[in-house]
């Protein structure tokens, strides 16, 4: 058991590790991708690698943050990795536009105010995307898990195959 990994994350949920640690995780796992780690000490390393002209990953250096934790979260919630034409989706028009009849026209629309209203529709973008790329990829996901199936919106996106409507599932379960 590698002990140098912090036991708990600091207050933003990143965990932290010592340059020992991670060359304990190394042993155990060669491939290991070294760039997902926050090192404590990661100067030697970073300047050997400099020195040497390698093409070996810089290690990020693990730093305290002096902001609230509310910026923290805001400016990661921000960070969406995914293309531009997925960003500037008008994900509301294109949810309304897959639906066929009043009903699924009014569930939509009410479940779109509550995404809305939980600043969700960068979320709603994501997913758009995750799904677009598992299908281009042919990659086989779940039916359906959890209160998420009685989202009609995620239905129409593609992320479960549950019709909520169908089934007469209620939001509320899902967004509460």
């Amino acid at each position: 058991m590698v002990q140098s990994i912090s036991a708990e994350p600091d207050a933003y949920g990143r965990r932290k590790i010592n340059s020992q640690g991670l060359c304990d995780l190394l042993y155990q796992n060669p491939a290991l991708d070294l760039s997902t780690f926050l090192v404590s000490d990661a100067d030697t390393y970073n300047t050997s690698v400099q020195q040497l002209h390698t093409a070996a990953v810089l290690l990020k250096q693990y730093q305290e943050l002096d902001i609230p934790i509310e910026e923290f979260d805001r400016v990661n919630q921000s960070n969406w990795y995914m293309p531009d034409s997925y960003k500037e989706l008008d994900i509301a028009q294109w949810t309304l536009d897959q639906c066929s009849g009043t009903a699924e026209l009014q569930r939509a629309g009410e479940e779109l105010i509550l995404y809305q209203e939980r600043n969700l529709f960068d979320l709603l973008k994501y997913l758009k995307y995750l799904v677009d790329t598992l299908r281009a990829n042919n990659v086989v996901w779940g039916v359906g898990r959890g209160s998420s199936v009685s989202s009609f919106v995620l239905y129409l996106i593609g992320v479960h195959r549950i019709n909520s409507l169908h089934y007469d599932l209620g939001i509320e379960e899902f967004l509460k």
